[in-house]
């Protein structure tokens, strides 16, 4: 008789059920809940009070209740040019940083793949060291780095590269390489993982029929490496879009962007509702390119099989 039509036991069922219901739960209390708190507090208005926004709703005389819903925020979000700007100055440096991230990253993680085994652990450690550090105190750094009277322009003089200091510091070049420093692990760490996976057997068939390294890159390698390139590009192009510590520390006055922008009304201006609105509208600009790169990621293993 077959089991597979065999009702689940209790124990099965229950360990099925925190199997299950454990993520929900994680998801809706870490996630959707203050997605909810968010969403409530964009819809209000902002109030010199404690906390700084109005109520959702009050009751009145004879038992009403008045619900007081404020879209105003998110229309000004949408008239204001400062916050169009930011959000496309956002999307830009995220896009820009990632693909630099690619093809800094890919590289790296293909010589770290194919690197001897005993080599790998060490390689590896250089990779994640950096995290070993606090990450504020990482983009200092690169502040000492990039002034004018920093480690990069001392020595460009030193060898005779230039005669006057490049103003690094406190511009868009700068926000681009303290995100790519900080980011580019997040980006070799998934395809590293998905090119020790792949089957060396197949480059030794390609080359039994007469394909050059070069192309048997192009034609096997890195077709069957493209989900460890949109995972990576996931992991560095979603939190730079919304990245305020480089941005503020390293950029200038005219790096634009949505993390500067919503510290500055939830902490200067004490705007919370617009700065919540702030944070619904990127979340929601952030889910388009999120289910963008899933269904490619799922074409990609469809099209594996």
């Amino acid at each position: 008789m077959s089991t597979a039509s065999a009702p689940l036991s209790r124990d099965s069922r229950l360990s099925r059920f925190v199997n299950i219901g454990i993520p929900y739960v994680w998801l809706g209390i870490f996630f959707l809940l203050p997605l909810l708190i968010v969403l409530r507090i964009s819809i209000a208005e902002p109030a010199l009070a404690q906390p700084p926004y109005t109520a959702l709703w009050e009751w009145i005389d004879q038992g009403v209740l008045q619900i007081h819903i404020n879209l105003q925020n998110f229309i000004l979000v949408w008239e204001d040019s400062i916050y169009l700007d930011a959000f496309l100055n956002s999307l830009w440096v995220a896009l820009v940083c990632t693909l630099l991230c690619l093809l800094l990253g890919y590289p790296m993680a293909y010589a770290l793949a194919t690197s001897p085994e005993r080599w790998r652990v060490p390689l590896l450690m250089l990779i994640i060291l950096p995290f070993w550090t606090s990450f504020l105190i990482r983009v200092y750094a690169w502040i000492g780095i990039l002034k004018p009277q920093g480690l990069l322009n001392h020595a460009l003089m030193g060898i005779g590269l230039i005669d006057e200091p490049l103003a690094i510091l406190h511009t868009q070049i700068a926000v681009y390489i303290g995100v790519v420093y900080s980011y580019l692990p997040f980006m070799i760490l998934p395809l590293y993982a998905n090119l020790t996976r792949l089957d060396p057997t197949l480059l030794e068939a390609a080359a039994d029929l007469g394909c050059r390294p070069l192309r048997a890159f192009w034609r096997v390698t890195l077709p069957l490496s493209s989900a460890g390139i949109v995972a990576g590009s996931m992991l560095v192009f979603i939190p730079v879009v919304g990245e305020f510590v480089i941005p503020d520390l390293l950029g200038g006055p005219e790096t634009l962007m949505v993390g500067k922008l919503l510290w500055g009304e939830f902490f200067g201006n004490k705007d919370w509702p617009l700065a919540s609105a702030l944070a619904v509208v990127l979340l929601a600009l952030l889910v388009v390119p999120f289910v963008l790169m899933q269904r490619i990621e799922q074409r990609i293993e469809e099209g594996s099989r």
